[in-house]
């Protein structure tokens, strides 16, 4: 996937969540060259445009890892989250971040394929 379909920008500030070994790095080195900025985690502790979050099905509670993703997000930012595609180890079905997404205060705007072993869905924060 190309990062400029992500929406993300030169000068934006993108929060990565949930990384771990088996991320796409070329995704990651994508969104830092288009951005111009590395991805800041967790601790960043000041307002970001965008966040991104890794997302596998032993991870946890899917609705805390979304209400996570919005603490430092600014407005009209949106939120891309990242799960292991059919047949991968930590499969996500589609159904549970349906379902998650309006209990965290997120609609469910975009599905696509991020890479070969990732799907992404775009989330976006209703109006505070």
């Amino acid at each position: 996937m190309d990062a400029g379909k992500l929406g993300f920008g030169p000068d934006t500030v993108i929060q990565e969540l949930g990384w771990d070994e088996d991320v796409d790095e070329e995704l990651r080195v994508e969104i830092e060259r288009v951005t111009g900025n590395n991805l800041v985690d967790g601790d960043h502790g000041d307002v970001v445009d965008g966040v991104i979050v890794w997302w596998r099905d032993k991870d946890g509670d899917l609705i805390d890892a979304l209400v996570d993703a919005l603490q430092d997000l600014a407005e009209g930012g949106s939120v891309w989250l990242f799960t292991p595609k059919v047949g991968r180890p930590g499969y996500v079905p589609g159904a549970d971040v349906v379902e998650a997404a309006p209990i965290a205060g997120l609609s469910t705007t975009t599905t696509a394929s991020a890479s070969d072993d990732w799907a992404s869905t775009r989330l976006t924060a209703h109006k505070r």
